[in-house]
């Protein structure tokens, strides 16, 4: 799983621009994340295809890094996420984005964007 980091100007039309562009082109945001500083904005995507989500945005001439994701399912209960991010930090990673990507009775699927996924995927067995 992947997710696209936009770097926007934080101004009224741009997250639907960016909506609209994936849209015309059939992609499904399944999770969206997004913050401002000053007169920028951070948008993260979680698109459900990956592949034409890149050319969409490609087309469009939108800046964008892309990152992957590990997911992680546990228990949604009080202290299993500072559990999680004690892991992470006990074993020198940086958590850079964390999604919220299904709920299903008493678990919750998270999607971690991490300086090294492939360590913390050992890590989070």
């Amino acid at each position: 799983m992947k997710d696209f980091v936009l770097h926007l100007t934080h101004r009224p039309g741009e997250v639907g621009r960016v909506a609209n562009i994936l849209g015309r082109a059939s992609i499904n945001i399944k999770s969206i994340a997004g913050m401002t500083f000053g007169n920028q904005v951070v948008v993260r995507i979680i698109p459900d295809n990956a592949d034409a989500a890149r050319s969409a945005l490609r087309d469009a001439n939108i800046r964008f890094e892309e990152t992957e994701l590990i997911t992680v399912l546990m228990e949604n209960q009080a202290g299993e996420l500072a559990n999680l991010a004690d892991k992470l930090s006990n074993a020198g990673l940086n958590l850079q984005a964390i999604y919220v990507i299904g709920l299903e009775g008493d678990l919750v699927d998270l999607a971690l964007a991490v300086d090294d996924v492939k360590k913390a995927r050992k890590v989070l067995e």
